[in-house]
C-alpha cells in the first residue's frame, strides 16, 4: 500500500540540496510528486510530498534524517489525507504599501468564512517610480460552497480600504 509523506526541509543554501533529497527518495523506490522550494534569507526551504510503499517509509525517514549531518533539517509527516468535501476554488491578489499586519487581517477574514489557504506567496518589492516598499500576495483559496463570492468581495474590499491596499478575489473558474 502506498502512503504519502510530507517533508519540510530547511538548511543553509548551497548547490546540491535537491540532489541530496532526491537520492534517498529514489533509493527506496519512492516517488517525488509535488514540491515548493525557495531561497529565503540565505536558507534553502522546501515542502514536498512523496509517495512510498508503507513498508519502505521507515527506511526513507531514516535516510532523510541522516541528512542532518550535512546541515539539512528534514521533518517528515505521514499524511492521512481524507477525501475532500465539495469546495470552490478562489484566487486572491493583493498589493499595497508594506506594513505589519496585512497577512493577519486578511487571513482573519478568510478564517471567519471557513476559507482555507491552499497556497500563499508573498514578497516585498520596491515600487518602480517611488522606491517605496510594496507588499504583494497571491493566494489559492478553498472555500465552502456556502460562501457567496460577492459578499466575500465586499468584506475584503472594506478591509482593503482600511489597509490601503488593492485586493481582488476571483472564482477559480475565472482564472
Amino acid at each position: 500500500m502506498q502512503i504519502s509523506l510530507v517533508l519540510i526541509v530547511i538548511g543553509n543554501d548551497r548547490p546540491g540540496i535537491v540532489e541530496s533529497l532526491a537520492g534517498p527518495i529514489a533509493a527506496v523506490g519512492a516517488n517525488w510528486e509535488e514540491s515548493r522550494m525557495a531561497r529565503l534569507a540565505g536558507k534553502f526551504t522546501g515542502l514536498l510530498r512523496v509517495s512510498v510503499d508503507d513498508d519502505r517509509a521507515a527506511d526513507l525517514e531514516a535516510r532523510l534524517s541522516s541528512l542532518a549531518a550535512g546541515g539539512l533539517t528534514v521533518v517528515v509527516e505521514r499524511s492521512q489525507e481524507p477525501s475532500a468535501p465539495l469546495r470552490q476554488a478562489l484566487q486572491l491578489e493583493l498589493v499595497g504599501n508594506d506594513r505589519p499586519g496585512i497577512v493577519r487581517d486578511v487571513s482573519r477574514v478568510l478564517a471567519d468564512q471557513q476559507i482555507n489557504i491552499d497556497e500563499l506567496q508573498t514578497e516585498v518589492v520596491r515600487a518602480p517610480m517611488s522606491g517605496e516598499l510594496l507588499f504583494r500576495a497571491s493566494a489559492r483559496l478553498n472555500a465552502p460552497p456556502a460562501v457567496i463570492l460577492d459578499a466575500l468581495r465586499q468584506q475584503l474590499e472594506s478591509l482593503a480600504g482600511e489597509l490601503m491596499v488593492d485586493l481582488d478575489v476571483d472564482s477559480g473558474d475565472d482564472l
